[in-house]
């Protein structure tokens, strides 16, 4: 298949990563790595393609990829430093309390098990996680939020809303099981400066005309 660019320059590029694909660098040919050097290879030889920040591959949506050695490690530098603004959409099983709230929580990854945990206090393995979420729509069981995370832990929001009994729905890894869906979490949002031009890079993809988001009017987001 070919990739879906949303903005590209000499630098870097912004794409949709599908649901299903790998974020990093793998033998499977469903990785982004692979695909966007393939798609490059037409026009340049042996093109650089560089992971800078991850989506579980059962998410699908906006994705930054470095395509220059000396701008990667600007790139990462950003992401870990939060100075990069990464909004998702998520279809919640249940109605938060709140239609808007930070969340904040001490996370314990089990890497043995790709799982992680929100437990009660610091220990070693254990990083604080924060996010804040606004309500954009409900229906009779489910919840349609906007997020913007704060910090960037595996599994953040998935976990996050899973351990307040609203699971994002078709999680089965967190507890919400459906037939027509993965995990419903979207990466809908990245803005940024550019680390050579020094410009505002700022890209918004809704999510595709499919169960589950089709339940709901997205057209405000666009």
């Amino acid at each position: 298949m070919e990739p879906t660019i949303l903005y590209e320059d000499p630098h870097l590029l912004v794409c949709i990563k599908p649901s299903g694909y790998l974020s990093e660098d793998s033998e499977s040919p469903r990785c982004m790595p692979q695909l966007l050097r393939s798609h490059y290879a037409a026009t340049q030889k042996k093109p650089y393609i560089a992971t800078v920040h991850r989506l579980d591959q059962i998410v699908g949506g906006v994705m930054l990829f470095s395509r220059r050695r000396e701008v990667t490690g600007k790139l990462t530098a950003a992401v870990q430093e939060h100075r990069i603004t990464k909004e998702y959409l998520a279809v919640l099983r249940g109605h938060p309390q709140e239609d808007e709230a930070t969340l904040t929580d001490l996370l314990f990854r089990d890497a043995s098990h790709n799982k992680s945990y929100v437990v009660k206090r610091m220990r070693k393995g254990v990083r604080e996680a924060r996010l804040s979420y606004q309500v954009l729509a409900k229906t009779d069981e489910l919840t349609l939020v906007r997020i913007q995370l704060h910090t960037g832990r595996t599994h953040q929001i998935r976990v996050q809303f899973s351990s307040r009994g609203l699971p994002l729905l078709g999680d089965i890894r967190y507890g919400s099981k459906d037939p027509n869906c993965s995990a419903a979490l979207w990466s809908y949002h990245l803005a940024f400066t550019h680390p050579v031009t020094g410009k505002p890079v700022d890209i918004q993809q809704i999510p595709p005309d499919a169960y589950p988001w089709n339940l709901f009017d997205l057209s405000g987001l666009q």
